[in-house]
């Protein structure tokens, strides 16, 4: 019998998104075929401090998304990179064996920024999900519209503001650009967090303030009106498209509070009710949206189906939930692949690439 691999699950982090990284980090958890892998957690404290929890104490309230927090662990550990351990216990109190991958369940930023993946690979360790590039590029909202657009995907018009360009922003300049409503998001951040859609311009203000305050670069984007739809999509240098899913909501916005809190704030529909026609170029656009970022491992790109029947592309997100609501393993559920096989299937994209780059030529 081959021998299980050693997986460590990076969870929790200094992003607003905290929480939700818990949340998909128990289920992950939950799901990995024990027949296959070793779990090894590794919890993050809002401060940024690692540590090794114990595997059988991880989460406070797990069952509550408004109550879910760490256990706080003794074991704080430290990484060395170079060295053949480059994870250990800083005070040697406990065992840290290496790990063979990890999956870096980081949600926003610190851990779909390229941070994360910068750090993992300076380390050497095997990791899921895209790459220093592909995450860069699509946590920054406004990078990612700028090369969809050059590659001639459709997306919503926009207005970048710096925070050093607060104090020259011209309402009337903006609206007469985009039409209202609007909105505004931070450039830099998941979730819908710090996302306002305003009407007037009090509103307008007030959306910018908080917005920047997440954040010293901020997109303002006209409004779409059509339906939400998203789509998982997986692989490396073979990559596979999902069926595609629906979001319904009740609130303006499709927010942190509606995704995440409020189990009334929306609903999916999987699979969405589409012709075979669209949902193929729903799934083609998807699939080219992920090479363009140069997106490897994981991402389910959201776009807006319009009444015209035009597919207008919304974002990209790198390391998609896994909570108890999340699309992603939903949409591969309804394609025929269940949690556990995918989870397998992205551990394995990531231990694939790994291997691959270190065939590589490392000197002349």
């Amino acid at each position: 019998m081959a021998t299980k691999k050693r997986v460590g699950i990076l969870y929790g982090g200094k992003s607003p998104e905290h929480e939700v990284s818990l949340q998909s980090a128990r289920n992950i958890i939950d799901a990995i075929d024990p027949k296959l892998f070793d779990v090894v957690p590794i919890a993050i404290s809002k401060d940024g401090v690692w540590t090794l929890p114990e595997p059988d104490h991880l989460f406070r309230h797990p069952d509550d998304p408004l109550k879910i927090t760490l256990v706080e662990s003794e074991h704080k550990l430290a990484l060395r990179p170079g060295s053949p351990s480059p994870i250990f216990v800083l005070d040697g109190t406990a065992e840290f064996t290496n790990l063979d991958v990890i999956f870096p369940v980081l949600h926003g930023a610190f851990g779909e920024d390229g941070s994360i993946q910068g750090v993992l690979k300076y380390l050497d360790i095997p990791y899921v999900g895209p790459g220093i590039l592909g995450s860069a590029v699509g946590m920054d909202k406004d990078i990612m519209k700028r090369l969809l657009r050059d590659a001639g995907i459709r997306n919503s018009k926009w207005v970048l503001v710096h925070q050093h360009e607060r104090e020259e922003v011209n309402f009337d300049t903006i609206r007469s650009s985009l039409g209202l409503p609007m909105f505004i998001k931070p450039a830099n951040l998941g979730s819908s967090v710090g996302v306002h859609r305003v009407e007037n311009e009090t509103e307008f203000f007030a959306g910018l303030d908080d917005a920047l305050s997440y954040d010293p670069k901020v997109i303002i984007e006209e409004a779409i009106s059509g339906r939400e739809l998203e789509c998982a999509v997986l692989g490396n240098e073979h990559v596979l498209a999902s069926a595609i899913g629906e979001v319904i909501t009740s609130h303006t916005v499709y927010s942190y509070e509606a995704k995440y809190l409020d189990s009334e704030g929306s609903k999916s529909v999987i699979p969405a009710p589409l012709d075979e026609d669209t949902q193929a170029r729903l799934q083609a656009i998807s699939i080219e949206v992920y090479k363009v970022v140069n997106a490897e491992g994981l991402s389910r790109v959201d776009s807006f189906l319009t009444e015209a029947g035009e597919i207008i592309v919304n974002e990209i997100n790198t390391i998609p939930g896994f909570t108890d609501i999340s699309m992603y393993p939903k949409l591969w559920a309804e394609t025929g692949m269940s949690q556990t096989d995918l989870l397998t299937k992205l551990l394995n994209l990531g231990i694939a690439r790994h291997e691959q780059r270190g065939r590589l030529k490392t000197k002349v």
